[in-house]
């Protein structure tokens, strides 16, 4: 006689043998049900709970504990290139370059000893609002992983002889960034968009810079901005806040909380509706980057933005797809051979943010892909339906949780949330203001945003048919009979 297989469910098969009695036909289907995967809502609700603490000087601590045997811990300084002047713009990167060169207590080789044989990895980067350091290790070497973060924040050797040899490292890195055209148009978007502005000046700094920065410019830029109120340590993984906050106070209880001279504040950064052209008709392809003043972090208009940006969405060539895209310009893209690649994008800072779009397209494309692009724009602020709305925070809160998979990622959003908001916003609270929007916010909040607004617009290529900025200017509005 034949196995028999038993269906409980569409989903859930078991095969009994000869021998086994069959399983009574009255198999309560609830108690099954009971075991699936739980809701987007449930799910969210069991996250851990991200716990937070501050020691006296100002330091603040923010944990989440998942149990999972490897940790991340780092330390995010509300300080980066938005903090500089004209004299000193590129020192926070090339501080940061100087971490991992000695301390007072290891020498270069002795920390990368220490890391390697932990198997832990150490890295750091530097952004316009931000400068973060994080180890990734087991959680058992958190202490371990702690002390090295302590000491290369405050016990930096910084020889002349190694700020000379990082002074050539990032001049070559300087010119593996003017090859990647994307960077190239974001940092001609912020110039044009922030010009005479801190935001307007770039990350790396200008070459002159590089080669002038002193020993005596890294230390006043330490003792100026490396301060407790400024300063979160966080953690995700397997980590006890209580263990956490104690380690804290062990290695980071002295980081001093005063200021020797003026407290440093944090210019106000004015949009400019203007543009950017560097035409080489020897480029294959056109990359262009246009995009209007957002909302900074805090702003409540921010996430109506995050969802309007999620709608419009990203595509490419090599993307499967075509009329049946959802995204209405991804689909004319793949219709009309309109660009090679696009995407949205929504960049905030604390104050203020650019919201648009980059693609990249063949010279005799780029009118039509401008006139489609601006097309969009103008539909979110007058007859986006409540059907793409709704897919679009879908998707919102979909990427929203694959972008927390692992410690590292949770890490860095504990650290830039407890800078931009002073806390960690809770996931069921974000997914209830995504839930918040419709169509009617969406097309009030864009035509606060974008309608009959001066967009900034950067472009590198073969840009003959790039229309006049006065054209761009002129289709940001539809005239209304």
């Amino acid at each position: 006689m034949a196995a028999k297989i038993w269906r409980i469910a569409p989903t859930l098969t078991k095969t009994f043998s000869v021998s086994q009695r069959a399983p009574a036909a009255t198999v309560s289907l609830n108690r099954w049900r009971s075991t699936q995967a739980a809701t987007f809502e449930q799910t969210l609700l069991n996250v851990p709970e991200t716990k937070t603490s501050k020691l006296e000087n100002g330091v603040r601590i923010a944990s989440e504990d998942s149990g999972i045997p490897t940790a991340t811990v780092g330390v995010w300084i509300d300080t980066g290139s938005r903090y500089e002047n004209a004299q000193n713009n590129g020192v926070a990167h090339f501080l940061e370059h100087m971490a991992f060169k000695g301390t007072s207590k290891r020498s270069q080789t002795d920390l990368e000893l220490e890391v390697e044989n932990m198997g832990a990895h150490l890295n750091a980067y530097t952004s316009r609002e931000q400068t973060v350091y994080y180890a990734k290790c087991l959680s058992q070497d958190l202490p371990k992983a702690m002390d090295i973060l302590a000491d290369i924040l405050q016990n930096s050797t910084l020889r002349e002889q190694e700020i000379e040899r990082e002074r050539g490292v990032i001049l070559r890195e300087m010119q593996e960034v003017e090859t990647n055209l994307q960077e190239v148009v974001f940092d001609h978007l912020h110039a044009t968009a922030f010009q005479g502005t801190s935001l307007g000046r770039t990350i790396l700094g200008p070459t002159e810079n590089i080669q002038s920065i002193s020993r005596t410019d890294l230390q006043e830029y330490i003792q100026n901005h490396y301060k407790g109120p400024r300063t979160v340590l966080a953690a995700a993984g397997g980590v006890d806040h209580a263990e956490l906050s104690n380690l804290a106070q062990k290695y980071f209880g002295n980081l001093s909380a005063t200021y020797e001279n003026e407290i440093p504040t944090m210019q106000p950064c004015r949009f400019t509706g203007s543009e950017i052209r560097v035409r080489d008709d020897s480029m294959p392809l056109a990359h262009v980057a246009i995009a209007v003043e957002g909302a900074g972090w805090a702003n409540p208009d921010n996430i109506a933005l995050m969802v309007a940006n999620t709608l419009i969405g990203s595509w490419d060539r090599s993307h499967g797809g075509g009329p049946n895209l959802a995204s209405r310009l991804a689909a004319n893209c793949a219709e009309q051979n309109l660009a090679v690649s696009f995407q949205s994008f929504n960049t905030c800072y604390k104050d203020t943010g650019l919201w648009g779009m980059y693609f990249v397209s063949e010279g005799s494309t780029i009118e039509d892909m401008m006139f489609n692009v601006q097309g969009e724009w103008m539909r979110l602020c007058s007859n986006i339906t409540e059907f793409e709305v709704q897919r679009a925070k879908n998707l919102l809160k979909t990427n929203m949780l694959l972008q927390l998979d692992g410690s590292t990622p949770i890490c860095e959003d504990i650290g830039r949330q407890m800078l931009c908001y002073g806390r960690r916003i809770p996931l069921p609270e974000l997914e209830a203001r995504i839930e918040a929007v419709n169509a009617k916010v969406i097309r009030e909040v864009c035509s606060k945003y974008i309608y009959d607004h001066c967009p900034a617009v950067a472009a590198v290529g073969p840009l003959e048919q790039l229309p006049d900025y006065n054209r761009i200017r002129g289709a940001m509005y539809w005239l209304r009979t």
